[in-house]
């Protein structure tokens, strides 16, 4: 990339222009997150994929050049650096707007990016409102993926369409991309890196609080394989429950957790629990009368600022494997460890 600086015009005029044209369209930008919240764009749901087109006809119709492309997932998923998914797909799609620079091979690009994907809803019970019809009240706007981070998505779109509706030409060439799989390990902007695609400066508006974030912990991924012995549970000291040796290596990870966070670089110190080693799914057994003979826990461990991911990683297996050997069974049938779903580095 070049590293010139572009000749914009940053006159006080230049910059109130486009300020007025984001403020003068404020409940347009409201109407569309909404529309944006109504699609129920699951990560590897094909709404997932319906968000993506929705918003390739967003940029058409802001006049910005389009770039949507079905991504080749079997030519992706091989690649040896693919930082891997959590949910099957058959067909997934990506899409970049470009609003022209003026002098787009001698000035710098911005680029934004964004998700449209959002995690399941859970039990829709225990929402106040249905999560996929998005309300207003009280100044907040609630539907699930709003925060999460189509608001953002949003934010960036208007950004883009105000500097282009203001009439300020930029040097370079303002991009602006929404990406799918973000939730599960990062397909969308991956392929668009592998389509080509880059920028000399990234904007990625999640949610913050609008504070700068110049540094994120990585996060892997795992499944532990408890193994166990069925037997029918009136006879159950004749078998051995999964769900029983489970229980030493849940300590034995928060022990682990407690230990990876308890002295964190400065920048990490202000949350509360920087790295956090979460265990986000279990199960085990297939019939209420039986010793369960298999449990299999799948978690996230959080990855330390500047921590290489194999350093990571053989921090967990050796906290399992340890866990193991104090117990007379898993010694002899010691619990595995998988690293699948997304992968991500500390950065």
């Amino acid at each position: 990339m070049n590293t010139q600086s572009p000749t914009i015009d940053t006159s006080g005029d230049a910059v109130a222009r486009v300020l007025n044209a984001v403020d003068e369209r404020q409940q347009e930008m409201t109407a569309l997150l909404q529309d944006l919240v109504r699609i129920p764009s699951i990560s590897g749901s094909d709404d997932e994929n319906e968000a993506i087109a929705h918003a390739a006809s967003l940029f058409r119709e802001r006049g910005l050049d389009v770039d949507h492309w079905q991504i080749p997932l079997a030519d992706i998923t091989a690649r040896p650096d693919f930082p891997g998914m959590e949910v099957e797909r058959s067909e997934a799609w990506g899409v970049v707007g470009r609003l022209p620079g003026a002098a787009p091979t001698t000035a710098r690009t911005l680029l934004f990016n964004g998700h449209l994907d959002v995690v399941p809803v859970g039990d829709p019970q225990q929402w106040s409102t249905a999560p996929f019809d998005p309300r207003i009240a009280d100044g907040r706007l609630y539907g699930r993926g709003s925060c999460d981070m189509k608001a953002g998505f949003v934010a960036a779109l208007w950004a883009v369409e105000a500097v282009r509706q203001s009439g300020v030409r930029l040097a370079g060439d303002l991009l602006i991309t929404a990406v799918l799989g973000e939730e599960d390990g990062g397909l969308g902007t991956y392929s668009t890196l592998a389509r080509g695609w880059r920028a000399d400066a990234c904007v990625i508006p999640e949610p913050t609080g609008l504070d700068l974030v110049p540094a994120n912990a990585g996060a892997l991924t795992f499944r532990l394989r408890v193994p166990g012995v069925a037997t029918h549970a009136s006879r159950r000291t004749e078998g051995v429950s999964a769900i029983e040796k489970f229980i030493p290596l849940f300590a034995a990870l928060h022990r682990l957790e407690a230990r990876r966070n308890a002295n964190p670089v400065a920048s990490a110190s202000r949350w509360p629990l920087a790295y956090p080693l979460s265990i986000g799914t279990i199960h085990a057994g297939d019939w209420a009368s039986s010793v369960p003979d298999l449990l299999v826990a799948e978690g996230r461990l959080g990855v330390a600022l500047d921590e290489p991911m194999e350093a990571a990683r053989a921090d967990l297996e050796q906290a399992v494997a340890e866990a193991c050997r104090q117990d007379p069974w898993l010694r002899d049938h010691p619990a595995s460890v998988e690293w699948w779903g997304g992968q991500f580095a500390s950065g």
